[in-house]
């Protein structure tokens, strides 16, 4: 590597970051503690970063005493592991200091944890970022030894939109009249486009969804995997996307697959989900009730965003409500591929979502209007609590609200927006 290129973008990056505005994202985060940021590409892992600087910053160190690299910089991308010790020692030179360390998308360097973990034994302040789950295996947790703490940053919650673009939703009922429609009108926004943050002052946000997933698509999952039959991961896709909030099995998936583009065996299938999980495009979501093979074989699952899922569906406002619904609760209680927070179950009675934390049961229903629909929910919550506890049951619909009450007691109807904005 040439040490001249990396004293340039090291420069170049410091100007950058220097006029940089950041807003605060919902992650609490501590200059004096090693951290992995994980998600799906343009989550705003890298503003979690500039938001650490910006905190250096304010606490009296300067651009000096940071070290900041993206590796999709393609004027480095002869970057081996052997070179991040030129890395160090280019900023020394330019410097003189002892460097925090702020390193981007290390999932492109081989043997990253390796020097991650020698920085943090050497007492260095680092933070990491990626866009592929598998940054965070067992084997390499195991080398990095608990000397960082790991979040997953998500797109833009509800709450994160409105306020990048200074919409007032304190109390919905005392905005006037201009404001709640304002309001409304930015939640059909975000129900739609999902929260990839630099979509949020986009007119036109498709083109740019669009170009985002075929990087994710082609870069994240097919090239880093050697995928070759290219057709049927876009079918694959495209099937999980029109069946979200449906279970899907590994067997049902080779089915049809097979179906349209030749023989697509199981393990093929299974290999293909798996590398669309570890790029965040999908999360997978158990049955609490299922056996072992089941809970792995026969999930829903869930894109990463409204806007990714948005790009496939055509009057899709009940998929797009459910998906939204799956990612907050992944937001609040964390999503797991180990120790999962959030489950469904479906046996003999289907509940959308259930967390056993709070002992929680929440179905998703775009609409209570239809006599059949309002029984199908609630009879399944009356039943659920037979076979789980269930101190609190929701029922969460586009826009209307009330209290229903049955033999087992109350259960609350909570238009999204609200409880998207609930503390």
């Amino acid at each position: 590597m040439d040490k001249n290129i990396l004293r340039q973008v090291l420069a170049d990056n410091a100007k950058l970051i220097g006029r940089l505005d950041v807003m605060p994202r919902e992650y609490n985060v501590e200059t004096d503690k090693n951290y992995i940021f994980t998600g799906v590409r343009r989550a705003g892992k890298s503003y979690m970063q500039y938001a650490l600087i910006k905190k250096l910053l304010s606490e009296g160190y300067g651009m000096n005493d940071i070290l900041y690299m993206n590796f999709e910089d393609e004027r480095i991308d002869s970057f081996t592991m052997a070179d991040f010790n030129l890395l160090l020692e280019c900023h020394q030179e330019l410097y003189a200091c002892r460097p925090h360390i702020f390193l981007d998308e290390m999932q492109n360097i081989e043997g990253w944890e390796k020097f991650a973990r020698r920085m943090a034994d050497s007492k260095y302040h680092i933070c990491l970022t990626g866009s592929n789950a598998k940054m965070l295996s067992k084997e390499i947790m195991t080398t990095l030894g608990g000397r960082f703490l790991q979040k997953d940053i998500y797109p833009f919650s509800f709450r994160e939109y409105l306020d990048a673009l200074n919409i007032p939703y304190g109390n919905i009922n005392l905005l006037d009249t201009d404001s709640r429609a304002s309001f409304f009108r930015h939640y059909n926004e975000y129900l739609t486009n999902g929260g990839m943050p630099e979509t949020v002052n986009m007119n036109i946000k498709r083109e740019y969804l669009s170009s985002t997933y075929q990087k994710i698509y082609l870069n994240d999952i097919a090239t880093r995997n050697g995928i070759n039959n290219m057709n049927a991961l876009r079918l694959l896709v495209k099937k999980i996307a029109e069946s979200v909030g449906q279970p899907l099995s590994y067997n049902r998936l080779s089915h049809i697959l097979s179906s349209f583009n030749g023989k697509i065996s199981v393990p093929t299938v299974q290999s293909y989900v798996s590398y669309a999980e570890d790029a965040w495009l999908l999360l997978r979501l158990r049955n609490i009730t299922g056996s072992l093979s089941e809970k792995e074989s026969a999930c829903k699952y869930y894109f990463i965003d409204n806007g990714f899922l948005n790009l496939f569906l055509l009057n899709g406002e009940t998929s797009l409500l459910e998906n939204l619904v799956a990612l907050e609760l992944f937001r609040r209680f964390g999503h797991d591929s180990e120790h999962d927070t959030v489950y469904f179950y479906n046996s003999g009675v289907e509940i959308d979502f259930y967390v056993p934390e709070k002992e929680w049961a929440i179905q998703v229903s775009y609409s209570l209007s239809d006599i059949d629909t309002r029984k199908r929910e609630t009879t399944a919550l009356e039943k659920i609590t037979k076979v789980l506890p269930c101190r609190r049951r929701t029922i969460i619909t586009y826009d209307s609200e009330e209290s229903i009450v049955d033999s087992k007691g109350d259960i609350d109807v909570v238009p999204c927006w609200k409880w998207l904005l609930e503390e």
